[in-house]
């Protein structure tokens, strides 16, 4: 047999950097990403592929990574507690763990990594969602020459969830070399090409803060209701906000977080990435405070981006509290960007004629409740 081809074989040669769509595509006409069912067009995206879930899922005891030496299969003998069918859909229920063999098979060239990251709207919906692989010993992180399948472990944290193969609830991007910015390249870039609509507060990436001051109004987020309904995650805005999710609102810029709660915030700042880049969004230091920020990390070449330069969009913020009530105050730094350079401008920036659901977002649920 033919060795399968490299990454110059591929048109990736000095390859640093994130790979564009048009090079995802190029992975999957040479094998080296591959599926039980052919891969779909609509799964590439501007920065990353969507991965689909599998026919069944494993419910578990406790989360795990496989460790070297070992399979996700080996360590399903060890946690397994029962298996659910999904084919005719099922339930995910709240608070329970579940790991689902993904359709996707990696078989990556020396030199090639992977990370991958909860769509936004799984986040948005606290859906916990984390890749998992043979010999693994970190989430979502997939070093480079793996080959092998893919599992999913999904934890809905506050609403059930009824799931069925095919959905896509998570998404991986393929890297080379060192391609994240430095603060000084991120201060040249913002200087070129503005990354949020205010001055920049920048150190190990692109700090943003959380708006608790509305233009109008004092409707500043949401927090998810304890004891709700099943989700659907295929009915698309068939979901009343209201029995899912209690506002929250601020007449001084400040609001308490519960311990345990979730809530849905909005960043300040409009932020903006250029085509030739990507960004993930990375919790800030723990030492701000007792909660996390965002599941969903992703940000694709073009959020925000106009062919004027980039007007911005701001940035949903998915936030837990933890064991302690938290004062959250307006314009406090909760997060960074990181961005990172694309080895290739994408062939397809993110909201331009692409189901891109958040461009131009402010304040917004997932895509499943009806707009307010």
């Amino acid at each position: 047999m033919p060795a399968a081809p490299v990454p110059s074989e591929l048109g990736m040669d000095d390859m640093t950097g994130v790979l564009a769509s048009q090079q995802i595509s190029a992975l999957i006409a040479d094998g080296r990403l591959s599926a039980q069912k052919p891969i779909l067009p609509e799964q590439v995206q501007p920065a990353s592929l969507d991965l689909r879930l599998g026919n069944v899922a494993y419910r578990v005891r406790a989360s795990f990574l496989a460790g070297h030496d070992c399979s996700v299969t080996e360590r399903l003998d060890e946690f397994e507690m029962h298996r659910i069918d999904l084919r005719d859909g099922a339930v995910l229920e709240k608070g329970c763990v579940y790991v689902v063999p993904l359709m996707e098979v990696l078989d990556l060239p020396a030199g090639l990594q992977a990370v991958t990251n909860a769509k936004s709207s799984t986040g948005r919906l606290d859906l916990l969602t984390r890749t998992i692989t043979d010999g693994g010993t970190e989430f979502d992180r997939i070093p480079a020459g793996y080959s092998g399948p893919l599992y999913a472990e999904i934890c809905p944290r506050s609403f059930s969830v009824l799931v069925r193969p095919g959905m896509r609830l998570n998404q991986i991007r393929f890297r080379d070399g060192q391609a994240v910015l430095g603060d000084d390249e991120l201060r040249a870039l913002h200087a070129s090409m503005p990354l949020v609509d205010d001055e920049p507060v920048i150190g190990d990436g692109l700090g943003f803060s959380v708006d608790l001051k509305p233009q109008s109004g004092t409707l500043v987020g949401y927090r998810a209701k304890p004891h709700t309904g099943v989700i659907d995650l295929d009915n698309i805005g068939g979901y009343d906000p209201a029995e899912y999710w209690e506002e929250v609102h601020s007449d001084n810029g400040r609001i308490i977080l519960d311990p345990g709660a979730f809530y849905i915030l909005v960043s300040r700042e409009a932020v903006h990435i250029p085509p030739a880049y990507a960004a993930e969004m990375a919790p800030y230091l723990a030492m701000v405070g007792e909660f996390r920020v965002h599941y969903a990390g992703f940000f694709d070449p073009g959020f925000g981006h106009d062919a004027a330069g980039g007007a911005g969009s701001r940035g949903v913020l998915e936030v837990r509290c933890h064991e302690a009530p938290f004062v959250l105050e307006h314009g406090q730094i909760v997060g960074r960007l990181v961005y990172e350079k694309m080895d290739q401008e994408p062939a397809q920036l993110y909201g331009a004629g692409i189901s891109s659901n958040y461009q131009g977002q402010g304040l917004k649920l997932s895509k499943h409740f009806r707009a307010r």
